[in-house]
């Protein structure tokens, strides 16, 4: 895994890792972002920040003890602010593809609710936190991915795909996607780029987007950052399966 620097001084990006910590927080006027993606269940040992994102595949498979675990766990952690999505591995047991009414079940189980323990769960649809300096960061967060065996949150044409990603509002900050988009740390071992061209496509057109975290394709995971109408947007494939490492994305507000 690699991250790519920017000389940008509003931004700056740091791999964390038990050999690579990353360095302290860079004080009032940022927000750090801790980026992670198909946990599948799976608990690991996450630096501190403002926020964690997790670009979906919470399971291995939809059960609900699966997402019972992870939910717990993200429950349990201490950033502020937590916001999840979905993924294709996150098939609903019910038979339905809403990872949604399996969280609302569990919710209802316990004494707190997901947003009282900082906790967000988004599926197609927008979301407005205050960071620690008062800025209110603008996030969206889809579930879907292009078609691949059986899944979840599967679109099968274009057409399909441009619905999707149109409803994307243009003053997004922070884009969370279960699918990268397509030639953005989207290579399979197999050398084929798979992500999504509409989404690449769409994201031309979101001038405001400063960071797009994503997973799915775990094999090329890292960060890198792009110059976009005269800023850097940071890309991060933040799949943590195959890596020690855990993307941390420091911005100026």
């Amino acid at each position: 895994m690699q991250a790519t620097r920017p000389t940008d001084t509003r931004v700056s990006v740091h791999l964390h890792s038990p050999q690579n910590e990353a360095p302290p927080h860079p004080g009032a006027g940022w927000t750090r972002f801790v980026c992670i993606s198909d946990t599948h269940s799976g608990i690991f040992r996450l630096p501190y920040g403002d926020v964690l994102l997790h670009a979906g595949d919470l399971s291995s498979y939809g059960a609900l003890s699966q997402l019972t675990r992870t939910v717990d766990w993200l429950k349990s952690l201490k950033h502020p602010v937590k916001i999840m999505i979905a993924g294709n591995h996150d098939v609903s047991s019910y038979g339905g593809s809403s990872l949604a009414f399996q969280l609302i079940q569990y919710a209802r189980t316990t004494v707190r609710s997901l947003a009282s323990a900082g906790l967000y769960y988004l599926e197609h649809e927008p979301l407005h936190f205050t960071g620690p300096s008062g800025k209110v960061w603008k996030v969206y967060g889809s579930p879907a991915v292009p078609v691949h065996l059986d899944g979840a949150f599967q679109y099968a044409s274009s057409t399909e795909a441009k619905a999707i990603y149109q409803r994307i509002p243009e003053d997004t900050e922070i884009l969370i996607t279960h699918t990268p988009p397509y030639r953005t740390l989207d290579k399979t071992r197999k050398g084929q780029h798979v992500g999504c061209q509409v989404l690449a496509s769409r994201l031309k057109k979101l001038r405001h987007c400063r960071l797009h975290v994503f997973g799915h394709i775990h094999e090329d995971a890292g960060a890198r950052v792009d110059g976009v109408e005269g800023m850097h947007r940071v890309s991060v494939n933040a799949a943590v399966p195959l890596s020690d490492n855990i993307v941390v994305v420091d911005m100026h507000d």
